[in-house]
């Protein structure tokens, strides 16, 4: 695969600094006006007993906090997950307050034990994550024990068993676990997404910087023209007045001779027109294989190419490209990761008929693992050695897992629909098929493509 160290680096799983403290500040007025809302409610409403007093300190005691964090540092300021596991804990300790003031573990809003730790598994480390968890599950064993009664109509009797309040306790562990790693799940495979396509936006721009390259070569040759042509007026000028023993006069002639040079290579430059500057941004498709090709030949692997129409259509014209660099560079990492996996030989079986382009690359290595082949395609799944969450303090490994993302990813945006799968028995080896519609990608015949 073309190495991409230098233009992604994979999103760190522990998920630090992502958590804003905006975010925070908000999701606690929520609480805030929620927990108000209901203390008002039961003891307003429904005139139920219970200490209104604790419970409307412990409210605003998360208001006044709010206040400080607000005053004291801007709402875009990034956590530390330090800070942010610290901040969480209090969310949690407070909630288990109000819960001990108003019923313990009988409380139907004891659920709410998972809301810190849901947002602890979506944006901080692991091991906070799990600090939370167990605080959570402190409290809510502590709270099955220790608390006030539950607000209640007077004179009604409330008779809950224990095997109940166990049932609770156990519900919301599970709840709390579930929510938990189903979060995290979900937020670190969103993330690991988000770099990856960062990481093919990049691939392609540099793609495209190159193949802009004629364009800039032609710019370069007009803007240079003139400079040069000065430096020649000069240097002969210079032999003219010169003595002709001057021990200079060989410098000044080479100067003219490298002079005349550069113009004539600027000037094949600037004048080439239009019509081949269109010639060359087209190509047909087993011209475009074969450029592809021509770069990876002379390794210890044959590569072997078939291009032919269909053979029940056998006067349909070879497919014309636009030079593209997204398929260049995804049908590029295809190649060479069959070439790195072949044990001697890659074939490229290019096939067409009036409404579809087929590209099969096939190989004879040990095709792609099975244990992972339901991933193939995702980012930063890989079975070469030398990859794992855990880098070595150097950074270095063989592969991240994106080459084949990023191929995956190019080819579909231009029309392409691959299909990857192993060769059936006894053949061995990997198969990567490419079907693009013709209407998508052929822009010929035009009288440009004589070639």
């Amino acid at each position: 695969m073309r190495p991409l160290n230098d233009t992604i680096e994979e999103p760190r799983s522990s998920g630090a600094n992502l958590l804003r403290l905006r975010t925070l500040v908000r999701l606690r007025w929520l609480a805030v006006i929620g927990q108000s809302a209901a203390v008002l409610i039961v003891a307003l409403y429904l005139s139920y007993p219970m200490p209104l007093g604790p419970c409307f300190a412990l409210i605003a005691l998360s208001a006044w906090l709010n206040i400080f964090l607000s005053i004291r540092w801007h709402g875009s300021l990034r956590l530390s997950s330090r800070m942010a596991g610290l901040l969480l804990a209090y969310d949690t300790v407070q909630l288990a307050g109000l819960l001990y003031l108003t019923g313990g573990l009988q409380n139907p809003f004891a659920f709410l034990f998972l809301v810190p730790v849901t947002v602890s598994a979506t944006s901080l480390p692991l091991r906070s994550t799990l600090a939370l968890g167990t605080l959570s599950f402190g409290c809510a064993t502590a709270l099955a024990f220790y608390h006030l009664p539950l607000p209640w109509p007077p004179g009604v009797p409330l008779d809950i068993h224990p095997n109940y309040l166990a049932g609770l306790w156990v519900a919301i562990v599970c709840g709390t676990v579930f929510s938990a790693i189903y979060a995290r799940r979900i937020a670190e495979e969103a993330r690991q997404m988000s770099a990856a396509l960062g990481a093919t936006e990049l691939v392609l721009a540099r793609e495209q910087r190159l193949s802009a390259l004629d364009g800039l070569a032609a710019a370069a040759a007009h803007e240079l023209g003139t400079p040069l042509a000065t430096i020649a007026l000069v240097a002969k000028e210079l032999k003219r007045e010169m003595p002709s023993v001057s021990p200079h006069s060989e410098d000044i002639e080479l100067l003219i001779s490298q002079t005349a040079r550069c113009r004539e290579i600027l000037a094949r430059l600037s004048n080439r027109d239009q019509a081949a500057d269109e010639m060359f941004g087209q190509v047909k498709l087993s011209s475009m294989i074969e450029d592809l090709v021509a770069p990876l030949r002379g390794s210890d692997v044959e590569i072997r190419i078939h291009c032919k129409a269909e053979a029940r259509v056998a006067v349909s014209p070879e497919p014309v490209f636009q030079r593209n660099p997204a398929i260049a560079y995804g049908l590029g990492n295809i190649l060479e990761n069959a070439i790195d996996f072949a044990k001697s030989q890659v074939t490229v079986d290019a096939s067409w008929n009036k409404s579809q382009i087929h590209l099969v690359v096939s190989d004879d290595g040990p095709g792609f693992d099975q244990q992972i082949f339901d991933r193939l395609g995702d980012p930063y799944v890989t079975t070469r050695p030398g990859y794992t969450e855990s880098r070595e303090a150097d950074g270095t490994h063989e592969g991240m897992g994106l080459g084949l993302f990023i191929a995956k990813t190019l080819l579909e945006r231009s029309g392409a629909t691959v299909t990857l799968a192993n060769q059936r028995p006894p053949a061995e080896g990997a198969r990567i098929t490419l079907n693009w519609p013709r209407a998508a990608v052929d822009i010929g015949p035009t009288p440009l493509h004589g070639t």
